[in-house]
């Protein structure tokens, strides 16, 4: 019997019981994580104390009062870390940085007011407060990372969970959790009335059938149980919940949705919370998120391209010498609203691709039906020396800045796609045509190559339809990650 690596303190010959390092830690995690927030502002304030008496020498030596050094300004923001759920709520790593940034900028918009109610704003440096906003940001960030790795790590302080469901979506989301820094989720074991996915299976044991559930909680002691069983009707759902809900902390279960945007979807109850109605929100459709979206795309571009500038003259000088003719290559592709752009790309196919793809196709008719699917031969005889290490780590897509720039393309979102392929979109072309273009997005940190299109069709509409900027943040991370691990390019 194999077990995830989450369950290495689990004992499988006494799976009746919780370890005692994550019996308690729904109490001790909480107070674990804030003493962790707590020596990170302290060490923000040092650092920006330190950096403003450094780059201000002649401005006088700031003074704090440990009152507020130590109590004030540490209780301040970490009421607001409360505030946001980041001490009681298990969320994706990336949720955790926007709800820490929000965190943030209320806890620094509190001090100032404080500052001025106690008429003490005038004797305070404002570029300490500046530093403060920005070093208690990525200082918080650090720490919780730090903290969540170490408890992963050692199994210690995790959430023992129940899983009822071992199908695909099971698969898919449990490989998530055994990724995401966020979750501290300690899997003690699976229930499924059915034949297991493999990938399930080879995670954790089965502990019974969904009939077992009662007698499992009672012999375990779990508190946590998670419905992933999209295909259970209304009624399977209700009857989990009503049998489950006296024995345990919390459940949850994973709704069947289709293809709902569930990222930007809110709730409301009515009739005392016996109907309950969702409405969609379309963020994208505020003309404030398109400006953010916009101002985020310009700024990013400014500075990777003065950061990048050596690069982009290093790679264009060697592209000439491999294969003498223009460095940039410009192709029509559809853009926002379905208008035609030139998209940039450095070149890494001969002169002469066009005329040799068409020899290509004609001779060879598994090349035409690879061609005919992904728009893409893996093994491209067009493909340069330089071409093949540009597109292994996508730097043939740096120049696409200039098209960020122009405000033909963003940095992410869609990729860009040819005439021939709107008729692959189908129905979601609509979706298409509201954003620009990207350089990254999810299917470029998804796999890339390895996805076939309908999935490239499905992430694109899905990025769409639920666009926040943290979103984007998360995405521009994985790319880097992506690229230099060089998955699924060619």
């Amino acid at each position: 019997m194999k077990v995830w690596p989450f369950m290495s303190a689990y004992k499988l010959h006494n799976e009746n019981t919780i370890s005692i390092k994550n019996k308690y830690t729904t109490i001790i995690l909480p107070l674990v994580l804030m003493l962790g927030d707590y020596c990170a502002i302290v060490c923000a304030e040092s650092l920006a104390f330190y950096l403003r008496n450094f780059f201000i020498p002649n401005g006088g030596i700031l003074h704090i009062s440990w009152l507020s050094w130590y109590v004030i300004c540490p209780v301040i923001y970490v009421f607001f870390m409360q505030a946001n759920g980041l001490y009681v709520r298990r969320i994706q790593f990336w949720r955790t940085i926007s709800c820490i940034f929000n965190a943030n900028v209320y806890a620094t918009a509190t001090i100032i007011v404080l500052m001025y109610a106690a008429q003490i704003a005038g004797t305070t440096s404002r570029l300490f407060l500046l530093f403060l906003w920005v070093f208690s940001f990525f200082i918080i960030i650090l720490f919780r990372f730090i903290v969540k790795k170490m408890l992963e790590k050692f199994c210690i302080l995790q959430i023992p969970v129940l899983v009822m469901g071992a199908g695909k979506t099971a698969a898919l989301i449990l490989e998530y959790f055994q990724h995401d820094t966020g979750m501290g989720h300690h899997l003690i074991g699976y229930l499924e009335d059915h034949v297991p996915n493999p990938k399930v299976a080879s995670m954790m044991p089965q502990l019974g059938k969904f009939q077992d559930a009662e007698r499992v909680i009672k012999e375990t002691g779990v508190r946590h149980v998670i419905v992933i069983a999209p295909g259970l009707n209304t009624n399977a759902v209700q009857e989990i919940v009503y049998r489950l809900q006296p024995l345990v902390k919390s459940i949850s279960f994973v709704p069947d949705m289709g293809n709902m945007p569930l990222a930007v979807l809110d709730m409301e109850s009515f009739i005392d919370g016996h109907i309950v109605a969702f409405s969609v929100r379309n963020n994208l459709a505020h003309w404030y998120n398109r400006w953010i979206k916009r101002i985020f795309d310009i700024v990013c571009t400014i500075v990777n391209m003065i950061c990048l500038s050596p690069l982009l003259m290093f790679i264009a000088f060697f592209i000439y010498i491999d294969s003498p003719g223009p460095v940039i290559f410009k192709h029509k592709r559809i853009g926002k609203n379905g208008k035609l752009f030139s998209c940039y790309k450095f070149r890494s196919m001969c002169v002469n691709a066009d005329e040799k793809l068409q020899q290509v196709l004609k001779n060879n008719p598994t090349a035409r039906v690879e061609w005919e699917r992904n728009f893409k031969l893996k093994n491209d005889p067009r493909i340069t020396r330089i071409g093949i290490f540009l597109r292994k780590t996508s730097l043939d897509e740096l120049p696409q800045l200039f098209n960020v720039l122009k405000g033909e393309m963003s940095l992410v979102g869609p990729r860009p796609i040819v005439q021939k392929e709107v008729l692959r979109y189908g129905k979601y072309i609509e979706d298409y045509y509201m954003v620009r273009p990207s350089i990254t997005g999810m299917w470029q940190t998804s796999g890339r190559s390895d996805i076939d299109y309908n999935e490239r069709v499905q992430m694109d509409t899905w990025y769409v339809r639920n666009w926040n900027v943290w979103f984007d943040v998360v995405l521009i991370w994985r790319t880097i990650k992506v690229v230099i691990g060089g998955k699924g390019a060619y």
